[in-house]
């Protein structure tokens, strides 16, 4: 079969969620997350002159599938954010995304110009927006580890939910500039800001008003309790797929719109009630990383040197640089910077992203786009995967109690 996404995807996955589950504490003793496994049976399984299973890159299927992942994962993340909390630690990540990511978009850009010869600036933007994000999922050791400070998991979990919808507008633009050249329309970017914007609104909205809603319900003895998970997963889809239907940043409105469920609420949400959330794009995650294993093959039969170096750069200074910059003066020591610096995984969103390059580039361009992007993902779920347990080990037992970061 050579469809979009063959009937033997269902059957691998399977077969690989159920071994995850039976050898997951061990492996997790070797340092090997699930990502890692996941990106590796893919790649076993779609290698070869005829490999057993054949995914295209250019399934639509695959690209919604990724879309909705990553707006349940946020969905997910914002929803566990404490408001109150967030105002208070509001200076760091105002930093990071102010300040830190378009540095980081900015060294991206020349980063693609010096090492991917041949691309116009506004390719080279688009990657350097592309891999600007970050995926706090891929460094779950660290934000789920209570022997780091809470005001550092926070900050990077703020970080990572945010970010992605703020590098939407950015690559939309630049995708639109290295179309048209520098003729483009200035109006794009104001669209790009308005779709930000009504991205914010429409995830506030969905998440207040749903949120409000349940807890009255629940309260007045109106919903099933067992149900309540459920319909919290579905306001996730709910905010993104409004806002996809009115042009807003679906990925904003999902991130807004957990911020926004979880302070609708007048006591505290159960975690119970957002485990299931959380769960669901667990999973979804791993069917992404399984699919970004199954195209790896393609990609990495086409990499150079020039890719690998650009995705080396691009997990360190490119990363680490920016971010030291946004955190001068904050008074954090170090190892906190350099562990920040450090933990800024790229992952569903920067995929989300190549797949829409690939759908709006001309194909040599949106090759060498996908391949930069790929090898980047690859490399950061292997390497922050690998570390992220360690380091968060060796970080939190060395600022254990540290108050002012509490």
């Amino acid at each position: 079969m050579n469809h979009d996404i063959q009937v033997g995807v269902l059957p691998a996955l399977t077969v690989g969620l159920v071994v995850w589950g039976l050898f997951s504490a061990r492996l997790g003793r070797w340092n090997i997350s699930a990502p890692i496994a996941f990106v590796g049976a893919g790649l076993l399984l779609g290698s070869g002159s005829s490999p057993l299973i054949h995914v295209s890159v250019e399934s639509e299927s695959a690209k919604v599938v990724t879309e909705l992942t990553l707006a349940v994962v946020l969905f997910g993340d914002a929803a566990t954010v404490s408001l109150r909390r967030l105002r208070g630690d509001a200076g760091l990540p105002s930093r990071l995304l102010v300040v830190g990511l378009p540095l980081t978009i900015a060294a991206g850009t020349v980063a693609a110009h010096l090492l991917l010869p041949g691309l116009s600036w506004w390719v080279c933007a688009v990657v350097g927006a592309a891999v600007a994000p970050t995926d706090a999922a891929l460094g779950s050791a660290i934000i789920e580890d209570e022997r780091v400070p809470a005001r550092i998991r926070r900050l990077l979990n703020v970080e990572s939910g945010l970010n992605d919808g703020i590098a939407t507008p950015f690559v939309n633009f630049f995708l639109v500039a290295a179309l048209v050249g520098t003729s483009f329309d200035i109006g794009s970017k104001g669209g790009a800001l308005v779709s930000l914007a009504l991205g914010a609104v429409i995830g506030a909205a969905v998440g207040a008003c749903a949120g409000r809603g349940l807890e009255i319900a629940q309260r007045r003895g109106l919903a099933e309790q067992a149900f309540v998970p459920i319909a919290t997963t579905a306001v996730a889809i709910g905010a993104y797929s409004l806002a996809v239907a009115g042009n807003g940043n679906a990925f904003v409105a999902a991130f807004v719109a957990g911020i926004a469920y979880r302070a609708a609420h007048s006591v505290e949400v159960p975690a119970a009630t957002l485990k299931f959330t959380r769960d669901c794009g667990s999973v979804l995650s791993l069917v992404v990383w399984f699919g970004f294993g199954l195209v790896l093959p393609g990609v990495l039969g086409r990499t150079t040197w020039r890719e690998v170096a650009f995705a080396l750069a691009a997990l360190t200074v490119v990363r680490m640089v920016p971010v030291a910059a946004a955190l001068v003066g904050t008074g954090l020591d170090r190892a906190t910077v350099a562990v920040v610096g450090w933990f800024g995984p790229r992952g569903l969103a920067s995929v989300v992203f190549a797949l829409i390059a690939l759908g709006t580039l001309p194909a040599a361009d949106a090759d060498r786009v996908i391949l930069a992007i790929g090898i980047t993902v690859l490399l950061s779920v292997i390497l922050h995967g690998a570390t992220a347990a360690p380091v968060a080990g060796r970080y939190g037992a060395s600022h254990r109690g540290d108050e002012s970061l509490g």
